[in-house]
């Protein structure tokens, strides 16, 4: 494959159909540009995560529709998904010691755990108890399968070859497309006994109705009626079950990876493990079983500063593929042609030492006492533009719960391998070999 870089730090172009653009502005310049570019993710995305999904919408349909899922993040809907939470977190705090204990104390890797807890943190937060626990644990086996299939190029057709990974992929894909919309009917009968909302589908489905009320009242002649304050439309269960796959889509690879640096870093450094121990047992006033809520978590400041030095040292996503969808002049000298694809890169705006001192030192002091949180342009963990993340701020407030919870309820060690700080690539960053405990 022939390549040749346009500058030292912000292009390289793999035979004109593969853009790479690694300056910081360059990535901002795509992320904020959709009338020239749009997220494609690879060819086969569409195929897997369903041709009709809404983070494949543009314009004015793909605004409305994130104008009607941002509500489901705001503080009052966050707060009611913090009690599932911590539920996730106890029975699998007390699988991560029965699993040690059977192990009779041996090193043991943890990543597969690692990534069923924060499977079954987001099935539990996306619908509450209207998913099973088997339901749960066979998607957090199978998940893998689906990013397996998103390789950047793929033999054309082989998502109908019997056991390539696109086919194996799109199986998966479907059957927790099913499973969602058998979640979401479940909700809709729920809801529509008066049920009060715990979960982002039930604050969805909710929304829902108090739009369909709304508009049975107009349609009636009424002139009184108080407009909802997230007025959408009725969205089959189909739709909702695959909305509520990108959410796991973006979430399960992403927060596994978080999980599994977060716990590795914090066992190398037990300097600030005690510091965090410490804020998150002061917040509860020395009560360790206290649960965690909302003005709890937005307070521990340097819970939160470790976490955002985590996701700037190790963050989850590197690139997010985009495809030009006319001629783009990324700058005066170079346009990218129409149907190429173009990456913008978070890492380095993440590693810039002009605005992270000694960038490949974790140091989350650099957030609190330092300057790190002003340096706004270049925290590109969640995107930007009109196809940021959603819930970037509920991610960095679940992975608090999460931490601080684990900080006072368990103690582990990292067993560090020749290979265990090499990083490994899929999708997300990942250790090289599995993180053992």
């Amino acid at each position: 494959m022939c390549s040749r870089p346009l500058s030292s730090r912000q292009l390289t172009v793999h035979c004109r159909f593969v853009v790479l653009a690694s300056d910081r502005d360059l990535a901002h310049k795509v992320f904020k540009s959709p009338s020239y570019a749009e997220p494609c993710i690879v060819p086969i995305a569409k195929d897997i995560i369903g041709h009709k999904a809404w983070v494949f919408l543009q314009g004015r349909a793909h605004a409305e529709y994130r104008r009607g899922l941002t509500p489901l993040f705001t503080n009052k809907a966050m707060a009611t998904y913090l009690p599932v939470q911590e539920k996730v977190f106890t029975d699998y705090f007390d699988k991560f010691v029965a699993a040690s204990k059977a192990n009779q104390g041996r090193p043991m890797a943890f990543m597969t755990m690692f990534r069923e807890i924060n499977c079954a943190l987001s099935c539990r937060t996306f619908f509450g108890d209207y998913i099973s626990q088997d339901a749960v644990k066979k998607i957090a086996d199978d998940f893998y399968l689906v990013t397996a299939a998103l390789e950047l190029v793929n033999i054309p057709l082989s998502m109908y070859i019997p056991f390539t990974k696109p086919w194996l992929g799109k199986r998966t894909a479907d059957a927790v497309h099913v499973e969602f919309a058998k979640c979401a009917a479940a909700c809709k009968a729920n809801m529509a006994t008066g049920a009060t909302p715990t979960c982002i589908v039930d604050h969805w489905v909710f929304h829902m109705m108090e739009s369909k009320r709304y508009r049975e009242r107009i349609a009636a002649g009424e002139t009184d009626v108080e407009k909802p304050t997230n007025l959408i439309r009725e969205f089959t269960n189909e739709e909702i079950g695959e909305t509520l796959f990108t959410f796991l889509f973006a979430s399960q690879d992403a927060s596994s990876s978080a999980t599994t640096w977060l716990f590795q870093v914090l066992a190398q450094r037990p300097d600030v493990l005690d510091r965090l121990r410490e804020e998150n047992l002061a917040a509860r006033r020395g009560d360790k079983s206290k649960p965690f809520d909302l003005p709890m978590l937005e307070s521990l400041t340097y819970t939160n500063a470790v976490i955002k030095e985590l996701l700037r040292h190790r963050p989850p996503v590197i690139f997010v593929p985009y495809l030009a969808t006319k001629n783009f002049p990324v700058t005066p000298n170079y346009t990218v042609p129409k149907g190429s694809m173009i990456i913008p890169s978070c890492y380095p705006a993440l590693h810039d030492p002009d605005v992270y001192p000694n960038p490949d030192v974790f140091d989350p002091e650099r957030w609190v006492s330092g300057d790190a949180e002003s340096k706004a342009k270049n925290w590109l963990v969640f995107g930007a533009g009109p196809h940021d993340c959603l819930a970037r701020r509920y991610v960095p407030l679940s992975m608090a719960g999460m931490i601080g919870k684990a900080a006072l309820e368990l103690d582990w060690k990292h067993h560090a391998t020749e290979r265990s700080e090499e990083i490994r690539v899929f999708a997300t960053l990942f250790p090289m070999v599995s993180t053992y405990y």
